[in-house]
């Protein structure tokens, strides 16, 4: 069977929907190519006996406007609006997350608050010139000792790479806004940011979710979508697909086995592009194809547990950082959604597993990933055994793109290349190899839409790359930073004053408290002489229980006050240094233009 078509979309996630549905607000209709038999991609909601879980959860929480009223349109009314309580368990505790002060000296301990303070401190005075992979860049804003505690094992879980192979741009992106101040002021203040521009991502405290899930929203866009007049194909794998001299394309489609082909002016694909560069004929150059076969992805499982059991934990998720689990995260759907249950005496929980095609437990059959799960959450603490009444699992193949220290330079390859290919767009998380929320992908669907509209020259590369480019206008339209601006940024990053001031007072504070401790333990005729001489200088210090305190409030202030004035100092000298450079660079130019006249 052969079909011609304007225009084919491969692929039926967000970022895929989202082209077609701006495509039809437009009044132009599409194809849509779908592998499975459902939408939504790595977004859907499966349902099992009723019970509906997500592959991953999907909070809906965006800054990009045109996104937010594009689920509003979609959705209109079929919103939550949901408490966010998430936790992290780490050495057999539970820390809140969000981080909160209290909750976090208590089950770190003083002595280890000090010395992840001291390890900032130590970082913020000899940072990592080299910020290469994952663990010099989160250990240059939060010290290593933090990075260790809160960052390296589940980041390593997650990735199967130790956080040395991952590149820095992934912490960039993902991290990109979170700092230590940021992370200081929500732990003692809570998030108190009424702009959503400045609030960061991972800080929300309240979120908008579906009242079924994150499918329902792309069960109820593919209705719409169908209603507009575009046409939704599913079970059709995307084999080959070969440029024709006239620029169209055709489509080889492998659909129950049989094989039918597809011809289309253009093409907007959301496959991996690994697949997608290996499936085009005539064959890519060596280059482009050793490219491609550079890019790895990492796979997911989820377990899914019913338990006879009304309420289990009050989170909606809880990261599990311990490295004696293979678990690396569980959801608690119920939480996310009353409705992701049928029955209000039962909680379903999902276990997520990140794994290899070709670990064991990829191919492991379901009664033993489910009995896996159930020791698991057993050993945690978090249930037992015989609550548990049913449970199923779901795999999900290529559901991360991996940023490893190949990734950059092959995926430079891959768009040169595919400049050179007029009427293909790729769009999405795995098709652009981007790590994108479900946001991001969604505005690259948009931005290929008008490409096609309107002839537009949105870059859908340049989406989500805050790292590289300054947000101008529309948010998350990006503009290319001054060479000279970068590369200044790039060797003396800013310090942070309140985050430096906060660890060498804490520091300096309780460096103060326990020479006094040791000394009032230590006892003796006459306790510290020596260290009286420090009442000269802290008022009302005295070598007792009281002066401890005293000298720890005292001693954390002004250290707070000489470390925010180092921070001050050092970004101050450095502006004024890039200034200089940049006057005489524009002077340069200024004197070589004048000798070219």
């Amino acid at each position: 069977m052969q079909t011609r078509n304007e225009l084919i979309i491969i692929g039926a996630g967000p970022a895929g929907l989202t082209a077609a549905w701006t495509l039809a607000r437009n009044a132009k209709s599409s194809l849509v190519l779908e592998a499975d038999s459902l939408v939504g991609g790595i977004s859907r909601t499966v349902n099992y006996h009723g019970y509906r879980f997500d592959i991953g959860g999907h909070r809906f929480f965006t800054k990009i406007d045109r996104v937010e009223q594009i689920w509003h349109d979609i959705l209109e009314g079929e919103f939550l609006l949901r408490p966010r309580l998430s936790r992290i368990y780490y050495n057999g505790k539970f820390f809140d997350y969000p981080l909160k002060m209290g909750n976090a000296l208590q089950n770190l301990g003083l002595v280890e608050s000090f010395l992840i303070m001291l390890s900032y401190a130590r970082a913020q005075a000899f940072p990592a010139r080299n910020e290469n992979n994952f663990e010099e860049w989160v250990s240059n804003r939060f010290g290593y000792r933090l990075y260790r505690t809160f960052f390296k094992t589940y980041t390593e879980k997650v990735w199967g790479l130790e956080c040395k192979s991952i590149s820095s741009d992934w912490a960039a992106q993902r991290i990109k806004n979170l700092s230590l101040t940021q992370a200081l002021k929500n732990a003692i203040f809570g998030n108190n940011t009424r702009n959503k521009d400045e609030i960061v991502t991972s800080l929300i405290e309240q979120f908008h979710y579906p009242k079924l899930g994150p499918g329902m929203m792309w069960e109820v866009c593919a209705e719409k979508l169908v209603s507009m007049g575009t046409e939704i194909a599913y079970n059709q794998q995307v084999e080959q697909i070969q440029i024709l001299n006239d620029h169209s394309f055709e489509l080889l489609v492998r659909s129950d086995k049989e094989l039918q082909t597809y011809y289309a002016k253009n093409v907007i694909s959301t496959m991996p592009l690994r697949e997608m560069i290996l499936a085009i004929r005539p064959d890519p150059p060596s280059a482009v194809k050793a490219a491609a076969t550079k890019l790895s992805y990492r796979d997911y499982l989820t377990v899914v547990l019913i338990l006879d059991k009304k309420e289990v934990f009050p989170d909606n998720w809880i990261y599990i950082h311990s490295p004696e689990v293979r678990m690396g995260r569980i959801q608690n759907y119920k939480n996310w959604s009353p409705e992701m249950v049928p029955d209000e005496n039962h909680t379903s929980l999902g276990l997520e597993y990140f794994l290899w095609e070709d670990d064991p437990e990829w191919s492991w059959p379901d009664e033993k990933l489910i009995e896996l799960g159930k020791t698991e959450c057993e050993r945690l603490g978090l249930i037992q055994k015989e609550w548990v009444i049913d449970g199923t699992v779901v795999r999900m193949k290529k559901a991360y793109p991996i940023y490893d220290e190949n990734y950059k330079k092959a995926l430079t390859t891959l768009q040169a290349w595919l400049k050179s290919i007029p009427n293909l767009e790729t769009i999405g998380r795995n098709g652009l190899h981007r790590y994108n929320n479900q946001d991001h992908s969604m505005l690259t669907g948009v931005y290929a839409a008008e490409n096609y509209l309107e002839s537009k020259k949105h870059n859908v590369w340049q989406v989500n790359t805050e790292k590289e480019y300054h947000e101008t206008g529309e948010r998350t339209i990006p503009e290319p930073v001054d060479d000279l601006d970068q590369t200044i940024e790039k060797m003396f990053a800013p310090y942070d004053p309140v985050a430096l001031g906060t660890a060498i007072g804490f520091v300096s504070g309780f460096g103060l408290f326990l020479m006094t401790a040791i000394l009032l333990l230590k006892g003796g005729p006459v306790i510290g002489p020596t260290l009286r001489l420090l009442s000269n200088y802290f008022i009302g210090y005295s070598v007792s229980w009281s002066g401890a305190v005293i000298i720890f409030l005292q001693g954390s202030l002004a250290g707070f006050v000489l470390g925010s004035m180092i921070a001050w100092l050092r970004n101050a000298t450095i502006l004024w240094y890039a200034h200089w450079l940049k006057r005489k660079q524009e002077a340069e130019q200024e004197r070589d233009l004048l000798d070219k006249v």
